[in-house]
């Protein structure tokens, strides 16, 4: 799988000497004073806020990497020491970054994650917003700096991962010991889904956002039957004729791109040729459109192909796509994702007839992406075992999908073992959909469900769900609307 994309038997994990959750934590959260422990209105005094702290850095493993007050919160990024292998965790440990955006220990707590680096500045999920509650976000493994060294990368995979989350929970479930909700966008509604599998006593629901569910990666025709609806025919065949004319014009246009990475620095060794990831590029250009972009986008395409200048054709897909992604300096930082999808997670095949034979490599498997002194094999099993885990398993699990986002072609779908569950679709959402994007029963159900999870449904909403909203109000630098979706300058990726 492609951006902006994420069959093993849980194991018991050792919770030892390695960033262990000790006898200090429990004391600590038991010391602090009951009227401190329930008073909302004290969470952004000084005072609170040091004992919160306080209270955090007690966690053995736990570190201060630097606070950021907000409005109403205190905002803590940190280091928290994980085992390199949680089956093994004497043989070596790492660094791994998270993010505490503190509340109040009365309110419940979001743990979010993105499946890829952290932000360190302050945001709040859709959930956090909606229970009006604290927190907690991840960054994931060997994603920099939150990287073992020596990096041995048979440890990055989906059980590892959901394992790093169980510790961090588990030691901060004695400071917020209210519920918790997991969630996550694109990969890290994937991520949230795969930690609800392998530790489904942590969590008191779910909340995934946009997740790929590729079960069987030998069979992509979902995209092709996607790209072949999605939208309107007008706007399909804008896309289709500036990608033609972008590999009709590949001399001319690779000239550009020369003279850009030459500028910028960029070198191709990994992917192998300037040419590949020109043609990488530009076969990303409609799957990207369609991941960031609405249907009323469309107009700011080029209207006529064919006589549209070369710049014309070369500033949209550098626009949409980012002709930064497949060099070498764009795929270093995401090695970690090419390298799940290339092992556990799967990746899409599109066949874009509309190209002919234009395309000299075809949609590029994620291999392409990762030096090949990293060893890579794929696990068959892993996304099957994922997929039949959900069907039968799912409690207080919620998909939230776009209806023309191209990476919920094939989507987490509920079976008959699955209560208390949903999956909705945003209508002409793109890969930013989100519950308030949902018609207005559906939100409201959604909505209510969350905030029954969450244990904090004002009694109102237990009654009657249709009149659920969310308990925060919406805070423009904290908060994300529906359709708005975060990305960088570089390739497809979920």
């Amino acid at each position: 799988m492609r951006k902006s994309l994420t069959g093993v038997l849980s194991l018991a994990v050792l919770i030892g000497t390695v960033g262990a959750t000790g006898a200090s934590a429990g004391a600590a959260t038991a010391a602090e004073p009951a009227a401190k422990r329930s008073s909302g209105a004290a969470a952004g005094s000084e005072a609170s806020a040091e004992d919160i702290k306080d209270r955090i850095l007690a966690i053995p493993g736990m570190s201060l990497i630097e606070e950021k007050p907000y409005a109403g919160y205190r905002y803590f990024v940190l280091n928290y020491t994980q085992p390199v292998d949680h089956r093994r965790p004497s043989k070596g440990t790492f660094q791994q970054r998270i993010t505490v955006l503190h509340k109040d220990v009365s309110r419940p707590t979001v743990f979010s994650t993105s499946g890829y680096n952290v932000s360190t500045n302050p945001s709040r999920s859709e959930p956090t917003q909606i229970i009006d509650g604290n927190q907690v976000s991840l960054e994931y493994r060997f994603f920099t700096p939150s990287r073992p060294a020596p990096a041995d990368w048979s440890k990055l995979d989906i059980w590892q991962a959901a394992s790093d989350q169980h510790r961090v929970f588990t030691a901060l479930k004695k400071i917020y010991g209210k519920k918790w909700l997991a969630t996550g966008g694109s990969k890290g509604g994937m991520t949230a889904t795969y930690f609800e599998r392998f530790y489904p006593k942590d969590m008191d629901g779910v909340v995934a956002y946009v997740a790929p569910n590729d079960v069987n990666d030998k069979e992509d025709s979902a995209y092709d039957r996607f790209f072949r609806d999605v939208g309107t025919k007008e706007c399909r065949d804008k896309l289709g004729a500036v990608q033609r004319e972008a590999l009709i014009r590949r001399a001319p246009l690779q000239k550009k791109y020369k003279e850009q990475a030459a500028a910028a620095g960029w070198t191709f060794n990994t992917i192998g040729s300037l040419d590949r990831a020109y043609e990488a590029t530009v076969l990303d250009y409609t799957f990207a459109f369609w991941q960031y972009s609405l249907l009323a986008d469309c107009v700011d395409l080029p209207a006529d192909a064919k006589k549209a200048t070369d710049d014309d054709i070369y500033n949209s897909v550098d626009s949409i796509v980012g002709f930064s992604g497949y060099a070498d300096q764009g795929l270093e930082t995401y090695t970690p994702y090419y390298y799940q999808a290339g092992t556990q997670l799967g990746s899409p095949d599109i066949k874009q007839p509309w190209l002919g034979n234009l395309s000299r490599y075809g949609y590029q498997p994620p291999r392409n992406f990762v030096p090949r002194s990293i060893p890579m094999k794929f696990d068959r099993g892993a996304m099957r075992d994922i997929d039949s885990w959900v069907k039968h398993n799912a409690r207080r699990m919620m998909y939230v999908n776009g209806e023309n986002d191209p990476w919920s072609a094939e989507p987490f779908r509920l079976g008959r073992g699955a209560k208390d569950s949903a999956v909705y679709t945003v209508p002409g959402g793109n890969h930013g959909s989100k519950v308030s994007g949902l018609p207005e029963a559906q939100k409201a159900k959604a909505t209510a469900d969350i905030l029954r999870w969450a244990g904090v449904a004002p009694a109102a909403v237990e009654n009657d769900p249709a009149k659920a909203k969310p308990l925060a109000k919406f805070d423009t630098r904290l908060d994300q609307r529906n359709g708005e979706v975060e990305r960088d300058e570089a390739t497809l990726r979920p």
